[in-house]
């Protein structure tokens, strides 16, 4: 057989009439064989003198300068351990076996997003092993093609309650969810103006900018002026959207929610509110930053997801029927795309009626917050107090945020995740904390004595190399 691939050399052409040329190819057997003119541009050549792909070469210059801006992300295989989260395992280290509290090769994990620690929930591990069991590992297909479980429509049902909404809808992921929702949404109608915060989340951009013919407004993070000034110059008549986050994770801070439906309804705009951060968190049940300042009903669009707060796996949106009906119908990320695994959706439904019944799990994490804010600020480490969950330890630059973020790690079994640009402008790059229902009062002293200890030494000598 002759395979794809022939060094330079390996055949030499000659004509054999003005329209057909043979070329002799040695194939991996080292026998030469002649390869006809009309497959030769179906043979991918190699060698030194074949003219690199221009792409090639900007893979390489562009990760060449994220290696020397100190920002190249390098993921750290880790464990979770279901029965002693936060601790993880170090994958790169053997196993020492079921040895508690922490042993060598265990490090206490600070940046997980599975805020309420439902993700290891008994219940919720169990619902999902369950179905597992009973239904198989995947879907089967999309949601069109025998990939709609009884499961599916059961926890697209609790989610629209959740939020006090007619419909929901499934999605494979929270950044499909908002990419697949907003572009569909923006492309419906021509004359679209849509008015995104400046902090919105990369999957919002994506769906904004993927819905062409849609005129993107940016106004300043947070800052209602900015917003209904541009609201106020834009055409009356033109279709207008507010997107908008609730929890911003990064800074931790929190958007006024019911101001910026008051100017949705007095300029004539929708409202998409992203409460990714903040459902399972905030509010009597859980349902968000809407529910938790009593304007649910005044949001058009509510887009959350299942894999922070309730821990397990998947996007969705809620809102009233005939638009969810419309994204259900129109929406490519949804149509065409395999659906969640019914395992994945039992885990989920399970970990979201048992949040809205039990408020135990939010009043604990706050707590904990709280505690770990007051021991860091008797020790001296500067962080960014939040109105939110998130504790920010603002650091400044890429290369000595990422340095920290390595010796907390290899000296002291800490993982925190070194947030540098672009998830966050140049010079504001920060550790981002997140302290969860499990973290107890000596994870927080081993943590706040590792943070004393390497920042101001590591701030120091930055200075000095400066």
């Amino acid at each position: 057989m002759i395979r794809g691939r022939v060094a330079i050399g390996a055949y030499r052409s000659r004509p054999i009439d003005p329209g057909r040329v043979e070329a002799d190819v040695k194939s991996d057997d080292g026998v030469e064989r002649r390869l006809p003119n009309s497959l030769q541009n179906e043979v991918a050549v190699t060698g030194p003198s074949v003219a690199e792909h221009p792409f090639r070469r900007e893979c390489r210059k562009v990760l060449d300068e994220i290696r020397a801006q100190g920002r190249y992300r390098r993921f750290t295989p880790l464990a979770r351990q279901a029965d002693a989260f936060p601790v993880y395992h170090d994958a790169t280290r053997p196993l020492p076996g079921h040895v508690r509290p922490v042993s060598a090769g265990d490090v206490v994990v600070w940046s997980s997003n599975d805020y309420l620690g439902m993700g290891v929930d008994p219940r919720v591990v169990e619902a999902g092993v369950a179905a597992l069991r009973e239904h198989g590992a995947g879907a089967g297909g999309t949601r069109n093609i025998a990939g709609t479980n009884p499961l599916h429509d059961e926890l697209e049902a609790e989610l629209a309650s959740l939020h006090g909404k007619q419909a929901g809808l499934l999605f494979v992921s929270g950044y499909v969810s908002n990419q697949a929702s907003l572009q569909t949404i923006l492309t419906s109608l021509p004359g679209w103006i849509v008015f995104s915060d400046a902090q919105n989340h990369a999957s919002m951009i994506a769906g904004i900018k993927g819905a062409r013919g849609a005129s993107c407004v940016i106004y300043r993070h947070n800052d209602l002026a900015d917003l209904e000034a541009k609201l106020a110059a834009a055409p009356a008549d033109a279709p207008k959207l507010i997107a908008f986050e609730s929890v911003y994770s990064m800074d931790g801070d929190i958007a006024d929610v019911r101001a910026t439906c008051a100017l949705a309804k007095r300029y004539g705009a929708m409202t998409y509110l992203d409460e990714v951060h903040a459902v399972g968190l905030y509010g009597p049940t859980g349902a968000g930053i809407a529910e938790r300042d009593g304007v649910s009903d005044q949001v058009d669009i509510i887009e959350g997801t299942l894999a922070k707060g309730f821990g397990c796996h998947g996007g969705y949106v809620a809102g009233d029927a005939d638009m969810i009906d419309y994204l259900r119908s129109s929406a490519s990320g949804f149509i065409f795309t395999t659906s969640l695994p019914p395992s994945t959706v039992a885990a989920a439904l399970a970990s979201v009626r048992i949040v809205r019944r039990e408020s135990q799990h939010r009043d604990r994490l706050f707590e904990r917050v709280a505690t770990l804010r007051d021991r860091l600020a008797a020790a001296g480490v500067p962080f960014t107090p939040t109105p939110s969950h998130i504790v920010p330890v603002r650091v400044g630059d890429a290369v000595l945020c990422t340095e920290i973020s390595r010796r907390l790690m290899s000296e002291h079994g800490l993982y925190v995740t070194p947030i540098n640009y672009p998830t966050v402008p140049r010079g504001s790059e920060r550790l981002r904390l997140t302290p969860g229902p499990f973290h107890t009062d000596a994870m927080m002293d081993q943590l706040v004595h590792a943070l004393h200890g390497l920042l101001p030494r590591l701030q120091e000598a930055d200075v000095r190399a400066a």
